[in-house]
């Protein structure tokens, strides 16, 4: 099983130091993983032209076809958002809008589909479950089966606090706590329904 992990982070940092722990941990037990990188990438935002809906493709070509082809041929995705203005990046907002050229080609391609939210903020409460929910509520349009870690600690995903520092955030024992607990269940919807 594939598993698509996005880092929507603009820089390379604590998000990202995250995402490669979550999928590291997925490799070790036998997933195949892939990553996109939000740094340096071109993404342009969506026009909402309604090309696609006539012409099954993006009218925009930059470096989203990367994300088309993984989000299509994964069975897992993660979505890994720094906490900006208190909810998903900007980077992340972009590909979720952009989105709908896909969906496009086939109303179904992600239906089914298991989903996992990250999401690491600079402060403890700097809005990661607006973060969260942003994820979720994407992962329900698209049919994508959204799961986090339970009731204790990570209600809607994997949270962490990363204070603006990878030696910081590697001491964040709580949220690589909610990071475990998500990635259990993530793993075990993966292998109950894909």
């Amino acid at each position: 099983m594939k598993v698509f992990g996005i880092c929507a982070s603009p820089r390379k940092g604590t998000t990202d130091y995250v995402l490669n722990e979550a999928l590291d941990i997925l490799h070790r037990h036998g997933f195949e993983t892939e990553k996109f990188s939000c740094q340096g990438k071109d993404l342009k935002p969506c026009m909402h032209c309604d090309y696609c809906l006539e012409n099954k493709e993006c009218i925009i070509k930059d470096d989203m076809a990367e994300v088309y082809k993984n989000l299509q041929e994964a069975d897992g995705i993660i979505l890994a958002t720094p906490i900006h203005s208190g909810s998903v990046s900007a980077q992340l907002s972009i590909i979720m809008d952009r989105t709908r050229a896909l969906e496009a080609v086939d109303y179904n391609l992600l239906r089914g589909k298991i989903g996992m939210s990250i999401a690491v903020g600079g402060d403890r409460t700097g809005g990661q479950d607006f973060a969260h929910l942003s994820n979720i509520t994407y992962f329900m349009i698209h049919g994508i089966i959204p799961v986090s870690g339970g009731p204790f600690g990570s209600n809607l995903g994997a949270s962490f606090w990363s204070q603006d520092s990878i030696e910081e955030i590697k001491k964040d024992e709580y949220g690589m706590e909610s990071l475990n607990r998500t990635l259990h269940e993530f793993e075990n919807f993966l292998n109950k329904y894909i």
